[in-house]
């Protein structure tokens, strides 16, 4: 396993930080989208190919077999195939590196098999599915460049099951009748990049109802009293997996081109306001466990420090790229 990188508070600016720490993903998205390098340049090619060559990647990748698959069910967490695609994608591993395909397949044939069809239940007019694992294979195929036919039907079943309220929830009560965050924010994230990557006009239109479950509620409160729907939803994470914060949420925003909405605007003060002395933020919680033990939630590579008061890097990056895209003027110089 890789251990994480070494974390002190910043001395100088958050970005000396952040390039001090050599670690090639939080390089790419901060030179990429926070300080503006051109994503199709050669330097953002070759920031991508060290992103591939670093043993972070590589211990990612370590319980590949000779024939290009991880020998457990896709969907075992955090280091099944299809955690690990997800991974790849959100850090920003080179699209079209064909000797992921057999973990796409694997993916594929978990998703589109007949076991996975006929688990799927609709119920009080409602198609109940953990709709976060179609748009998790759906935006890691499209970001790695790996996306095929099967892609497309990916993105037209979480249309099809989209719920009348704009979301998708895996919750079988009949009386369960409102979206889940948690399934409704990845097929978002999902379909918008569909659409931008197809043109797909129903895409389009699903990304756009499903944008108003968050912001109707601002991210993270409650329509009728305006009460925190969940508390763990305003700590910061890295990863997310398929759980749910304000980064994340915000993150996505950005990505879909929603981050402009003034019903942002609260959830980009608390983000900000949990910004360190030394520019940079922390990781409030984490959903993984580095360890050596083939168990659920176990993850092969080190997501840096968990807690209040020390700053986490690919938190850092991430929420740094959110408050650029929203227009907030950050000091990035110094701290």
């Amino acid at each position: 396993m890789l251990p994480g990188p070494v974390n002190a508070p910043p001395a100088g600016g958050v970005v000396e930080w952040l390039l001090g720490l050599g670690e090639p993903s939080v390089t790419l998205k901060l030179r990429t989208r926070v300080l503006g390098l051109d994503e199709a340049s050669p330097e953002s090619r070759e920031l991508q190919l060290r992103v591939k060559e670093s043993p972070r990647v590589r211990a990612l990748l370590a319980e590949r077999t000779a024939d290009g698959t991880i020998p457990y069910h896709p969907y075992t967490k955090w280091y099944g195939a299809h955690w690990v695609l997800a991974t790849l994608a959100d850090i920003g591993y080179p699209p079209g590196d064909t000797s992921l395909l057999p973990l796409r397949d694997q993916v594929y044939a978990w998703l589109l098999g007949p076991a996975h069809r006929r688990s799927i239940r609709e119920i009080d007019g409602r198609v109940r599915r953990c709709a976060s694992q179609e748009g998790n294979a759906l935006f890691a195929s499209l970001a790695l460049g790996l996306a095929d036919e099967r892609a497309d039907t990916l993105a037209e079943r979480l249309v099809r099951w989209q719920w009348p309220d704009g979301g998708w929830n895996c919750d079988r009560r009949p009386e369960a009748r409102h979206s889940s965050f948690m399934e409704t924010l990845i097929p978002l994230r999902a379909l918008a990049r569909h659409a931008r990557a197809t043109g797909n006009r129903a895409s389009e239109a699903a990304a756009a109802r499903a944008v108003e479950v968050f912001l109707k509620r601002r991210l993270f409160r409650r329509r009728r009293d305006g009460a925190v729907i969940d508390e763990e939803f305003t700590r910061l994470h890295y990863p997310c997996y398929w759980r749910y914060d304000i980064l994340f949420a915000l993150k996505v925003m950005a990505e879909a081109g929603f981050i402009g909405d003034p019903r942002c605007q609260e959830a980009l003060d608390l983000l900000e306001s949990k910004r360190l002395a030394g520019g940079g933020f922390p990781a409030e919680g984490r959903f993984w466990r580095l360890t050596q033990r083939r168990t659920s939630g176990r993850e092969l590579v080190d997501w840096g420090p968990t807690g209040r008061t020390r700053p986490n890097p690919w938190v850092t990056v991430d929420a740094l790229y959110v408050l650029r895209a929203a227009g907030r003027v950050l000091a990035l110089g110094q701290g």
